[in-house]
C-alpha cells in the first residue's frame, strides 16, 4: 500500500495575549514568575519549539551532564535551592517542576511550537507572529502587545562541528555531545574527546568510570576550577536546621562575592590569579604531570570561561590512569583513530566532538518593523535587554563570568518595571532610540575579545547587534556592577520614547 501524504493543518484563527514569552528554560520560567506575581491580570502564553520544558537542560543527554556554575546562583532568587551545589540537568528539570507547579504555568506552556517570523505593526500597536507546530504541521498566529525572547542564545538544532581531513574513512563513531544517542555504549572503549571546555570537562570524567581509556584532545588548554560538589557551608546550615530560604541567601551571596572576588582579579591581577588556578590544580595531578602545557592558557584568566570540576573528578580520572590529556592538533582521521600533527596515533573506537555550539540570534526568527526586515547588525542593544528601533521587544541574555539565572532575574525585573511604568503613563509602546546626542556614537561588536573572547563569541560577531561605547548602548556588564545599575535605571532618560 503506498502512503498518502497529508498536507499540514491550518488555521486562522488568531489568539491574542498581553505577553508573549518565547522559551521554556530557565529564561522563560523565570519571566513568566516575575510576570504572574507582578500583573496576576494579564494574559501571557510561552511557547517553546522543543518537547518539553528546560531548554539545553532538555537537549542535552550526554553522560555527565550537569551545571557548571553552583546551584545556588543558578537557581532562581525567588526559589530556594536545597541540593548539591552542583546539580546534575535531572535534578535541575525537577527543580525548573517544581517552579511550574508552585506557579501553575503549566497550561501556560505549549510545546513544540516554533516561532517564524514576529510583524510589528505600528498602526495596531501589537506583534503578529506566526507559529508552526512541531508535531501537527499546523500554523498558527498569535499577537501580543508585548514580546519576551526567552529562547536562549545558541542553535538547539545545528552544533559546531569543525571539518577534518579523514573522518569519512574513520571505523568508529562520531558524536557530537549536543546529538548524543541514546543507544551508545562507550564501556570498555577507547574514547577520545576533542575539545578541553565545560563540555568536555563533564564527559571525560563520565565517560571514564566504563570506558576503556578516555583521552582529551585539546587544541588549546582552558582553565580548570575544582570545587567541592557540596559547600562545607551548606552542609553545616542544614545540619543546624536553618531555615531553607536562609540557607539559600546565605550560600548565594556566598559564592557571589566569591565570584566577584576571582572576577576583580582576572582584570587587575591576571598573573596572580594565574598561578593561583595553577597551583591550586597541582597537588590533585600526577607529579610529573605537565601543567604548564595542558593547563595553563595562553589567554587571560576568565577570559573564556573557567571549567568547573565537581570534587576535581577529571582530575582524578587523570591520577588514576583512567583519562589522559593530548594537547595537539588534528592532521587526519585514520581508519583506527586520530593522528595528531606531531604524529602521534590515538586509537579510538569512539570520538566524541566536544567543539561547542554556535549562537543562533532570537531563536532565528524573522523580524519586521512596519514592514521592513530588522537586520539586528545595524541595531545597537538597549543595556542589554532591548534593541534600538525594535518596539515592545524585550530579550534575556545570561553572564559569561556568572550564572545565567542572575541576570535572568534581574531582567525579568526590569522589564516588569517598565511594563509598569507603561501602564502608568497610559503608554501603549516603547521604543529604544538613540538620543541626539548618541548620533554619532561610535558602534563596536557585540562582544569585545578583550573582555571574552570563546570560539562561539568570536564566531557570532557578523550576526549579532552592535553596542555603543556609553550607557545604556553597552552589554555584556559585570553582575557587580548590574545588580545596583539595572534596579536603579531611569526609564525616562530619553533613550526610550513611549506612546
Amino acid at each position: 500500500m503506498t502512503a498518502i501524504a497529508q498536507e499540514p493543518a491550518t488555521t486562522t484563527t488568531t489568539e491574542h495575549v498581553d505577553v508573549l514569552i518565547v522559551g521554556a528554560g530557565i529564561s522563560g520560567i523565570g519571566a513568566a514568575h516575575h510576570l504572574k506575581d507582578r500583573f496576576p491580570g494579564r494574559t501571557f502564553a510561552i511557547l517553546d519549539a522543543l518537547d518539553d520544558r528546560g531548554g539545553t537542560w532538555w537537549t542535552h543527554r550526554y553522560p555527565g551532564v550537569r551545571s557548571d556554575s553552583d546551584l545556588f546562583t543558578f537557581g532562581y532568587r525567588f526559589k530556594p535551592w536545597r541540593g548539591a551545589s552542583i546539580a546534575t540537568s535531572a535534578e535541575i528539570l525537577s527543580y525548573l517542576d517544581e517552579v511550574i507547579a508552585e506557579d501553575d504555568l503549566a497550561g501556560r506552556i505549549r510545546y513544540r511550537h516554533r516561532v517564524t517570523t514576529a510583524s510589528w505593526s505600528s498602526a495596531e500597536a501589537r506583534w503578529t507572529v506566526q507559529v508552526t507546530r512541531e508535531d501537527t504541521g499546523e500554523e498558527l498566529t498569535l499577537t501580543t502587545d508585548f514580546l519576551w525572547m526567552c529562547q536562549g542564545y545558541y542553535d538547539h538544532g545545528q552544533p559546531y562541528r569543525p571539518e577534518w581531513p579523514g573522518t569519512d574513512r574513520f571505523r568508529g563513531v562520531v558524536v557530537h555531545p549536543q546529538q548524543w544517542p541514546a543507544d551508545l555504549d562507550h564501556a570498555g572503549k577507547r574514547v577520545v574527546v576533542i575539545g578541553s571546555g565545560a563540555t568536555a570537562a563533564t564527559i571525560v570524567p563520565a565517560m571514564a568510570e566504563t570506558a576503556a581509556h578516555v583521552t582529551m584532545l585539546q587544541r588549546s588548554p582552558t582553565f580548570f576550577f575544582a570545587r567541592p560538589r557540596t559547600h562545607e557551608l551548606a552542609e553545616t546550615l542544614r545540619a543546624l536546621d536553618v531555615p531553607d530560604d536562609w540557607t539559600h541567601e546565605i550560600l548565594r551571596r556566598a559564592y557571589i562575592a566569591e565570584g566577584d572576588e576571582i572576577t576583580r582579579m582576572s582584570f587587575e591581577q591576571p598573573d596572580e590569579l594565574r598561578e593561583m588556578l595553577v597551583e591550586a590544580m597541582r597537588p590533585l595531578l600526577p607529579e610529573d604531570f605537565d601543567i604548564a602545557k595542558h593547563f595553563s592558557p595562553t589567554y587571560r584568566p576568565w577570559q573564556q570561561r573557567l571549567a568547573l570540576l565537581p570534587d576535581g573528578d577529571l582530575f582524578t580520572a587523570i591520577r588514576e590512569g583512567r583519562a589522559s590529556v593530548v594537547t595537539d592538533t588534528i592532521e587526519t582521521f585514520t581508519e583506527t583513530g586520530i593522528r595528531t600533527s606531531s604524529g602521534e596515533e590515538l586509537e579510538a573506537d569512539v570520538v566524541v566532538t566536544a567543539t561547542g555550539f554556535d549562537l543562533c540570534l532570537f531563536g532565528g526568527v524573522a523580524f519586521t518593523v512596519d514592514g521592513e526586515p530588522v537586520d539586528f547588525t545595524e541595531r545597537v542593544t538597549w543595556r542589554g535587554t532591548m534593541i534600538s528601533g525594535v518596539p515592545n521587544m524585550a530579550y534575556v541574555f545570561g553572564y559569561f563570568r556568572a550564572s545565567w539565572t542572575l541576570r535572568a532575574d534581574l531582567v525579568s525585573e526590569l522589564v516588569c518595571r517598565l511594563l509598569a511604568h507603561m501602564q502608568d503613563r497610559g503608554a501603549s509602546v516603547v521604543v529604544p532610540t538613540l538620543r541626539p546626542e548618541d548620533a554619532d556614537m561610535p558602534l563596536r561588536p557585540w562582544a569585545d575579545p578583550e573582555n571574552f573572547n570563546s570560539g562561539y563569541v568570536m564566531r557570532s560577531v557578523d550576526r549579532m547587534f552592535k553596542q555603543g561605547d556609553r550607557e545604556p548602548w553597552t552589554h555584556l556588564l559585570e553582575y557587580a556592577e548590574e545588580r545596583t545599575a539595572l534596579p536603579a535605571v531611569d526609564l525616562d532618560d530619553k533613550s526610550l520614547v513611549y506612546r
